[in-house]
């Protein structure tokens, strides 16, 4: 269980994010919601609210890393965060010809920046407190690369190289750094913007033979975040049904 323990989840409005909030939650963890989308991560907090758990949101662009540096570092100024999941996100889909250098940055910024960001804010604490937590979402197209997805590819694959690093620093003080790297998962983006045949073909080379659930890659996270898992650091865990493995 993680009750005393405070994780600080983005992206936590929906998909990904939300489930790994609901499952921190359940495993006793205090909670700080990021998201821009102000009204749909209140719906989260006030969703785990009713259950009991201890939420509190906070509205934010994480492209907007001077904005981030003063809010977060407020707030780590305020309260020790141990368990910190990086999982917002998007997309700019297309070929290096389409692409533009500002589509990439855009990219870049949302999935590592941000995410170096608040690992450089939040790690410090979890050092002298001898015990953190930090689990960043990947993809398989990480490891794979994927057409028309240059950017994002790009992006996944350096989530993988960051959380090897900062494992590789942060390990002597007792703070373990792993990625997830899903695999097609049913959020609500995908089911509204990916062409159902674009699912079809994916599910297709998938060993199980269907798309994955928010919840199913919240649980990895989750056991992560664990004290289960303290002997696990710099992996980078495949959640894909197979797919791509």
């Amino acid at each position: 269980m993680l009750n005393g323990h405070t994780a600080l989840v983005t992206g936590a409005a929906q998909g990904i994010g939300r489930a790994a909030a609901e499952e921190l939650s359940a495993q006793g963890a205090d909670l700080v919601l990021v998201d821009r989308n102000e009204r749909k991560v209140q719906e989260t907090a006030d969703s785990l609210k009713e259950k009991g758990g201890s939420v509190r949101t906070l509205a934010l662009d994480l492209t907007d890393l001077d904005l981030v540096g003063e809010r977060i570092g407020r707030l780590a100024d305020e309260m020790l965060i141990d368990i910190l999941v990086n999982n917002a996100g998007f997309d700019r889909p297309g070929t290096t010809r389409r692409i533009d250098t500002e589509d990439l940055d855009a990219v870049l910024t949302i999935h590592v920046k941000a995410p170096f960001l608040l690992i450089k804010l939040l790690l410090p604490a979890m050092r002298t407190a001898g015990w953190g937590r930090i689990i960043n979402v990947s993809s398989i197209y990480g490891l794979t690369g994927a057409k028309g997805e240059v950017a994002y590819s790009t992006a996944k694959a350096a989530v993988i190289g960051l959380t090897k690093a900062v494992a590789k620093e942060a390990g002597d003080a007792g703070v373990t750094v792993n990625a997830v790297m899903p695999g097609l998962t049913l959020t609500p983006t995908i089911e509204r913007f990916m062409a159902d045949k674009y699912k079809q073909q994916i599910v297709d080379v998938t060993p199980l033979a269907r798309a994955g659930e928010p919840q199913e890659i919240a649980k990895v996270i989750a056991f992560l975040a664990s004290h289960d898992a303290s002997f696990i650091t710099a992996a980078a865990i495949p959640v894909s049904g197979g797919w791509a493995a």
